[in-house]
């Protein structure tokens, strides 16, 4: 797989296969690298980077040059997948439209990744976009946030990272075409797309009635409770469906018969919000993982809101080894997010930490590609490489 996107979306799909067991090569521009490197100012990578580039084998290339493109083609046709995320139509530029690289390598899946889109209103098609971008054009942002604040957007970057687990498994699907004696393709994996298709039943709501989602903090349109509620010391998140609102009743002395209206009722009125100021009041009076383990107990979901040093030192995060450690290739043994998911037989594996800028050059050039040591010279005074 060759991966030649910068940031997030795109190079993390390839991140997620080269943890899996995939050859990555991730192309980055000579000299200049993929600024999510981000170096610090001791030099190391920036965190991200260290965290998502994992696995991959490093090489520079400078493919808007004759030679450059040459080189690039000629790696395709060693690859099967070819993953990138440039602003659309620029690859066309350096003649390496989608006619021209599945003419020079039939087998390859190309899979685009942008964030409106490689087709539709050319005004939207030929906008930068980002994450948040995407997130506030997909509609998804409008009916995030508080009925009172402004909207807000899924952090962090929420939309990317949906995307890169589309550009990866369409990819796949396409590659198994492939295997199976089909053809490469192209695949067009929008951010604005990948956001709006998570957006459960909203667009069914309004071409079938004309309702549009307004915004109503973490409560369910649909259920009471499901909302984040103060205890004394922290927060927890509540959701009680069906039995369970009995039970949680039940614990707080109150008749179940009374409020069930409330439970799958209008969420704002006035006997939904009095339930609501109740439970908020009952919960006040426990420690969080006091009343955690209360409502566990009797058989109400519940969770402890918590931070990133709550996740570190969690029991079940350790029991399930969430996190590892692996030797980064600038700044020595880091400590992270392991692999996700966790497969019984060929569970993945961190087998190098992120690369240097050009670090495999003369391993993927060299070995892969065959060009001699003469001609890499030859290729770094061009600054092709």
């Amino acid at each position: 797989m060759v991966s030649t996107g910068f940031y997030l979306a795109q190079p993390f799909a390839a991140s997620l296969a080269a943890e899996m067991g995939a050859e990555v090569i991730h192309v980055e521009r000579p000299k200049v690298g993929d600024p999510y490197r981000m170096w610090r100012a001791d030099g190391t990578h920036g965190y991200g980077f260290m965290q998502e580039r994992r696995n991959m084998l490093c090489v520079t290339m400078d493919f808007s040059k004759p030679r450059g493109r040459e080189l690039f083609l000629k790696l395709l046709g060693a690859t099967d997948i070819w993953m990138e995320s440039s602003k659309p139509g620029s690859l066309a530029k350096f003649g390496l439209d989608d006619d021209a690289v599945l003419k020079a390598a039939p087998h390859l899946v190309l899979t685009h990744v942008s964030g409106f889109g490689q087709t539709g209103d050319p005004d939207y098609v030929s906008r930068p976009a980002y994450d948040s971008i995407g997130q506030a054009f997909s509609g998804m942002m409008y009916q995030n946030g508080n009925p009172d604040g402004s909207p807000y957007r899924a952090q962090p970057d929420t939309g990317d990272y949906l995307t890169a687990n589309y550009a990866l498994w369409s990819s796949l699907a396409a590659y198994i075409r492939v295997l199976k004696g089909g053809k490469g393709q192209s695949i067009d994996v929008a951010i604005f797309e990948v956001v709006h298709k998570h957006l459960g039943p909203t667009m069914l709501e309004y071409f079938q009635e004309g309702i549009v989602r307004e915004r109503h903090g973490n409560k369910s349109t649909f259920n009471q409770p499901m909302d984040c509620f103060r205890a004394k010391d922290g927060w927890l998140m509540i959701v009680a469906m069906f039995a369970q609102f009995d039970r949680l009743c039940e614990l707080m002395e109150q008749d179940p018969e009374q409020w069930r209206p409330v439970h799958l009722g209008d969420m704002n009125s006035p006997r939904a919000l009095e339930f609501d100021g109740m439970l908020r009041k009952w919960a006040s009076q426990y420690a969080v993982e006091d009343l955690v383990r209360l409502l566990i107990d009797n058989g109400v979901p519940c969770a402890k809101v918590v931070s990133s040093k709550d996740v570190a030192e969690h029991p079940h995060f350790k029991a399930r080894g969430v996190h590892m450690e692996w030797e980064d290739g600038m700044s020595g043994k880091v400590k992270g997010i392991g692999i996700v998911p966790k497969l019984s037989d060929t569970p993945g594996k961190i087998w190098r930490g992120a690369p240097k800028l050009g670090q495999d050059n003369a391993l993927v050039y060299g070995k892969l590609l065959g060009l001699e040591t003469s001609e890499l010279e030859q290729l770094q005074r061009e600054e092709v490489i």
